[in-house]
């Protein structure tokens, strides 16, 4: 089951006169986005969800878009996609993020079972 979690693209704020300027903090405040799935052989065998793509900028939105276009659920969360950005790519996700995951995983469940079988 793949799903994919995003940070909002989040405008800078105006700068103060006396801080620095907008381009040097823009970083801080880009898109980012973890995709993350759980298949069957990872369930039977007991394996947490594999953390399959992540970036932020124009990958980011690479990964929202084919997401978009293959019909993969897409959650926002903050704090979620910061966490998973330190996951290394097709690794399992660590114990300390089963429970928030399992989050996401349900709701994305939740949707499937709403839209019906899939084809």
């Amino acid at each position: 089951m793949p799903a994919v979690i995003h940070r909002p693209q989040v405008p800078a704020p105006a700068p103060a006169p006396e801080s620095l300027p907008a381009a040097a903090s823009s970083g801080s405040h880009a898109r980012r986005a973890a995709a993350l799935a759980y298949e069957a052989g990872d369930q039977r065998s007991g394996h947490a969800p594999r953390v399959t793509a992540k970036g932020s900028g124009y990958v980011a939105d690479e990964i929202i878009a084919r997401a978009r276009a293959a019909g993969v659920p897409i959650h926002e969360s903050r704090e979620l996609v910061s966490l998973l950005m330190q996951v290394d790519l097709d690794q399992h996700i660590p114990p300390a993020l089963y429970v928030a995951v399992a989050e996401v995983l349900a709701w994305v469940y939740k949707l499937e079972q709403r839209s019906g079988p899939a084809n």
